[in-house]
């Protein structure tokens, strides 16, 4: 058998190396910060904002984001429904309670419609999820949160690079949170970034993530219990060497969908991620719809892709199917509301997408999908 396509990877270079390194030997005593500080300030100049803070994960991000916003019992919180948990999951660390709005047919993002539907006095923010790369209307969203004085949070994990109108995937709400996992355009193995172009959300955050302390206390005076999310130099110093070669890594992701799409072109049957014109997608995971016409689940799918050696993941399940949720008041609303969310779920498949692929095991992946559906 040819070797195994992996479904996603990093592209780690002598840059990365060298940094990570001299983090290892030289990153302690007066140079322990400096890393992290360094990445901090590079990541805020590539997404247009003031304030960058690195993290373990996204999702102390988004935790730290609720947390600052003094979100918690009582409070709804709207995200969508088609999502890995990691977006909702802070929701109820905080104490609130998600609430599951409908999807976009085209983008697979958030609908601006189901989430005025999903609108009740107890509503505090819109949690916006950049699904694999892809992104909602945030004009609409913006205008929505701004009638109903909501805050607007993005998750945008999945699309380090992507663009709305020209601004980066991060700027478009009042704060933002990424994820640098293995699987990511931007890795440091785990880890994660808040950004915000709010001066007393930045302030709150600094002191949140470190224990309940002012950035400035020598004197481990905690003002209240709160948390420990940092990131350390070794993992900072690889995004440093990520972001310094954005435009490489994101340039090579679009280059791999538009090998998938040249590929499937004339193809019927498969539809991929979706563009509007005044988005530009990054593409994290190429991922596609197949008909259910050719009477496949995508479970069986990806185990006949498997035995072919191609790596591949499900289209994510609807939260509000998960059996983490599956008992609340608000997935059993969701699972009759959410037409959209359930009837792409199940057709939906992420192709390998890492970024160490080349053209021809791209051909090999949908030549084997195609002969797998009879095409």
């Amino acid at each position: 058998m040819s070797e195994r396509i992996p479904i996603a990877g990093p592209s780690i270079t002598e840059l990365e190396i060298e940094y990570a390194s001299d983090a290892a030997a030289n990153g302690w005593y007066d140079r322990a910060s400096e890393y992290p500080r360094r990445f901090e300030s590079a990541f805020a100049e590539f997404i247009g904002v003031q304030h960058a803070v690195s993290l373990p994960s996204c999702t102390s991000g988004l935790h730290l984001a609720l947390a600052a916003l003094d979100i918690g019992p009582g409070d709804e919180v709207i995200v969508p429904d088609l999502t890995w948990i990691a977006s909702a999951a802070p929701i109820q660390y905080v104490g609130a309670k998600p609430i599951f709005a409908d999807v976009d047919e085209r983008t697979w993002c958030l609908c601006v419609d189901s989430v005025r539907a999903c609108i009740t006095e107890n509503t505090k923010a819109i949690l916006a999820v950049d699904l694999y790369g892809g992104m909602p209307d945030y004009g609409m969203l913006s205008a929505v949160s701004d009638e109903y004085g909501l805050n607007l949070i993005e998750d945008a994990a999945e699309a380090i690079g992507s663009q709305y109108n020209g601004v980066k995937a991060g700027a478009l709400g009042d704060v933002a949170a990424f994820s640098f996992h293995g699987s990511k355009t931007f890795s440091t193995g785990e880890g994660g970034m808040l950004v915000t172009d709010n001066d007393a959300l930045y302030a709150r955050v600094m002191k949140l993530r470190d224990h309940g302390r002012d950035p400035d206390d020598v004197h481990f005076l905690n003002r209240e219990v709160a948390f420990k999310y940092k990131m350390p130099p070794v993992a900072a110093a690889i995004g440093l060497g990520q972001v310094e070669r954005a435009d490489e890594l994101i340039n090579r992701k679009r280059e791999i969908f538009e090998w998938y799409q040249e590929e499937f072109d004339g193809v019927e049957g498969i539809t991929l991620n979706y563009e509007p014109f005044n988005v530009i997608n990054t593409y994290w995971m190429v991922t596609a719809l197949v008909d259910p016409v050719h009477g496949l689940k995508k479970e069986e799918l990806m185990a006949q892709l498997g035995g072919e050696g191609i790596d591949s993941r499900p289209m994510f399940h609807p939260l509000s199917s998960l059996p983490a949720y599956e008992e609340q008041a608000e997935a059993v609303i969701a699972r009759q509301r959410n037409k959209v969310s359930y009837r792409l779920s199940p057709c939906g498949i992420n192709l390998p997408s890492a970024l160490c692929l080349d053209r021809l095991q791209v051909q090999r992946v949908a030549k084997t999908l195609c002969c797998l559906l009879g095409k």
